[in-house]
């Protein structure tokens, strides 16, 4: 029997509801809130990556015209560091010191950038004069910047008191059995390369605005985040050292997030504490150099990894010698973002002996976090190019040994030794799919046809699957409103997404109601008592879980309602058009007379909190195909094929959106993105004239469409996807250009970005 989908329902392609305030500049974002008397803040940061410090004057800068407050480190010791929240169990049980970042530096500075001071002032260029009149005395060290020369014997230490480098050490796997693996294997291949650092770059730079109650004693804090909660949190529990009922968090509009304003930053107790020191309002506003400087950046990993393989190709062994930057000191979740990459590095293939070592590295550069995919890019991008290197140094077609290592899906649930439980997968089914829908067959006439024209051609697949919307839940809480709409809460966070759509869709499946009267309510800690915020793609396989489940409860609570004022069983009741109504007759009663109707809160509210005791875990295959000039090194990229296993997919426009974007973000890292450091740390692009990012000229029309398996772990099925593309794109680019490059000189390894400057060098040797 076919079933309509329904208009708004989950499965519909409706198009943004919150579009059009923000079409008409209707939004708000954190800069555009304004509070009465609002002063100020600026930071002022090191322009050294190692250095030791002193105040020599402070004095001018305080009496300087318009300014009220300049904090230093001396100023601060009440309150405690931005701490971080990941720490490690290394194998010998022992556990690693953590340096957490300071709200402000205490005589020594770690990287450029480093926060030395806090002027607030009357206006921002008046907070800017002054901290050009602080006095400061600077005593010069040697930065270290490269990864590996870190941990050299000799290398300047970022905390000499540590004695090393090194922050950590974590293993994973079987050492011993994987040994046993490579001693029997005829054959071995090893990559070597670098998976590079980025910068975030979302488009709305992180802000604030504190306010302080005096009389309440009771902090406000208006910011761009993705959830108020868990940074709530932090700012109570570990820097103001005061209970969370004395914060309240708000976010509005946020013009991006990817991971990267999932954390507490350091400027946002610092304008809190300033707003209480001076009982007025601060508002601190990051400009686009800052955000290169302060902000987290993204990836940044050494790697060498070996793949041990039988006389036939069947993978027997994996080893992986993985070193990560951490930067300057461990940020919030620094430390778990590569071990989180460790559990996925078998990716899609039946490897049973893992070796996996992982060093955290410190160096003098801006601290290391999340940054879309968090870890599941890094590992899927090893494993794809490994598994692509292993291909061409035995001479077996890549597709086949793919298919020949795939976990088949009568393996399911399969146990990874990275200690994951997929519990779905059909992975040669979207590979194939994708190989025809990409006319794979056909590639070696596209191939000569290019060499006529003088280019290089090549063809590059990635198979990939990632871990998300993580064990746990998303509380959700709906209300039957007066006027016959209904309000949601819910403590995930929009970034761009689209959730009010989203999720009005899981009510307006459960109850008959017009999608614009609707009200998703997000981002504010007196509205919801708790939230998880949005990050690991989790907001609508957990949240939207929730969403639907209350929906279901207050369906029934105003079928229970109508039943009573309609002299009727509530079975006989359907919700349709914003009506209750008798099946089959015209006897009804509108949703505002309902509410009016309940004799309590109760009866018009619905709560649900549904907990999901596994990750989810989405897959799929990329396909890329290159043309590169070899007289310019320019790559262009002439088609891309996407087939992807999202589960069940709950607005087909919201989620092209949604791998349209991760995918250009792993096109950037591949051939444009990255972060370059001179010698002495100072970041040489820190601006977009020097850190280049993809626009629309650099990539493709996509050829994308889904072959869904439905999750056995989630309770709708959704697998999640807001950072698949990402995962998929950059391992299928990159072996795209090795293809072409491969093809014409035999060159077999390329570093990422693959800027025209790189690609033309190794062509030209």
């Amino acid at each position: 029997m076919n079933i309509a989908t329904p208009k708004f329902g989950v499965g519909a392609s409706a198009l943004r509801k919150e579009d059009g305030k923000l079409l008409r500049g209707e939004g708000a974002f954190t800069d555009d809130v304004k509070a009465e008397g609002e002063l100020r803040g600026y930071v002022l940061r090191s322009p050294h990556a190692s250095a030791r410090f002193a105040f020599t004057d402070l004095d001018e800068a305080r009496s300087a015209p318009g300014v009220h407050l300049v904090l230093t480190a001396e100023d601060l010791s009440h309150l405690g560091p931005v701490v971080c929240q990941t720490p490690l169990k290394q194998p010998d049980g022992s556990k690693h010191a953590l340096k957490h970042v300071p709200l402000l530096c205490d005589g020594e500075v770690r990287y450029v950038g480093d926060a030395v001071a806090f002027i607030v002032a009357d206006t921002l260029a008046q907070a800017q004069d002054a901290a050009e009149l602080i006095g400061i005395d600077w005593e010069f060290g040697d930065a270290q910047v490269g990864l590996a020369a870190a941990l050299e014997p000799e290398s300047p230490l970022v905390w000499p008191d540590l004695g090393t480098n090194q922050a950590f050490l974590y293993r994973m796997g079987d050492r011993a059995a994987t040994e046993a693996a490579f001693a029997e294997a005829d054959h071995v291949a090893t990559v070597k390369f670098i998976n590079n650092r980025l910068v975030c770059n979302y488009m709305e730079t992180r802000a604030c605005l504190a306010e302080w109650d005096s009389e309440a004693k009771r902090f406000t804090l208006t910011l761009g985040s993705q959830g108020v909660h868990n940074i709530r949190k932090t700012l109570a529990r570990d820097v103001f050292r005061m209970p969370v009922e004395d914060f309240r968090l708000i976010t509005r509009d946020v013009g991006g997030g990817f991971g990267t304003k999932v954390f507490n930053y350091r400027e946002y107790p610092l304008a809190l504490e300033s707003a209480r020191r001076l009982e007025r309002p601060v508002k601190w506003v990051c400009d686009r150099t800052e955000h290169f400087l302060a902000d987290a950046h993204g990836r940044d990993n050494d790697v060498t990894a070996s793949l041990a393989m039988d006389r036939e190709g069947r993978i027997l062994g994996l080893k992986i010698d993985l070193l990560a930057n951490m930067g300057g000191y461990l940020h919030q979740f620094g430390p778990y973002i590569p071990t989180l990459g460790a559990t996925m590095s078998t990716g899609v293939y039946d490897i049973r002996n893992l070796d996996f070592e992982l060093r955290g590295v410190y160096t003098h550069t801006t601290p290391v976090d999340a940054y879309r995919g968090a870890g599941r890019p890094e590992a899927a991008f090893l494993i794809e190019r490994l598994i692509d290197a292993a291909a061409r140094e035995i001479g077996m077609p890549v597709e086949e040994l793919r298919r020949k290592n795939f976990i088949k899906p009568e393996q399911m649930p399969y146990r990874t030794p990275g200690g994951r439980t997929y519990d779905v997968g059909e992975f040669d089914g979207h590979m194939t799919r994708a190989l025809e829908k990409a006319n794979a067959a056909g590639f070696e006439a596209r191939a000569r046809e290019a060499q006529s024209r003088g280019k290089l051609r090549g063809f590059g697949t990635a198979v990939y699957v990632e871990a998300c919307a993580f064990a746990g839940s998303e509380p959700a809480k709906m209300t039957l409103d007066a006027d016959g709409g209904v309000t949601l809460y819910i403590g995930t966070q929009t970034n761009g997404q689209g959730h009010a759509t989203a999720y009005s869709q899981f009510v307006a499946d459960k109850i008959g109601i017009d999608f614009d009267r609707i009200t998703v309510r997000q981002g504010d800690t007196d509205e919801l008592a708790d939230g998880g915020g949005t990050g690991g793609s989790r907001s609508i396989p957990l949240g939207g879980v929730s969403v639907a489940r209350a929906s279901e409860v207050l369906a029934q609570k105003m079928k229970k309602l109508a039943a009573d004022e309609l002299e009727a069983a509530p079975e006989d009741i359907e919700l349709v058009d914003g009506v209750a109504r008798i099946v089959g007759t015209d006897r009804m009663i509108d949703y505002s007379d309902l509410a009016r109707a309940a004799s309590s809160d109760d009866d018009r509210t619905a709560d649900a909190d549904v907990v999901q005791d596994e990750a989810t875990y989405p897959n799929g295959t990329h396909i890329c195909e290159v043309e590169i000039d070899p007289d310019t090194g320019i790559v262009e990229i002439v088609g891309y094929t996407i087939v992807d296993d999202f589960g069940v997919t709950v607005n087909p426009v919201l989620l092209l959106g949604q791998v349209h974007g991760g995918v250009v973000q792993g096109i950037g890292q591949c051939l444009q993105e990255g972060v370059v450091h001179s010698e002495d740390g100072q970041l040489l692009t820190a601006s977009f004239m020097d850190y280049t990012m993809p626009r629309a000229a650099d990539v493709p029309f996509f050829d994308f469409e889904t072959r869904n398996v439905p999750s056995t772990t989630n309770a709708l099925g959704i697998k999640g996807a807001g950072e698949a593309g990402t995962i998929g794109a950059c391992p299928a680019v990159a072996n795209a250009v090795i293809d072409a490059l491969d093809r014409a000189r035999g060159i077999r390894h390329i570093e990422m970005p693959a800027t025209p400057q790189r690609v033309w060098e190794a062509l030209n040797g």
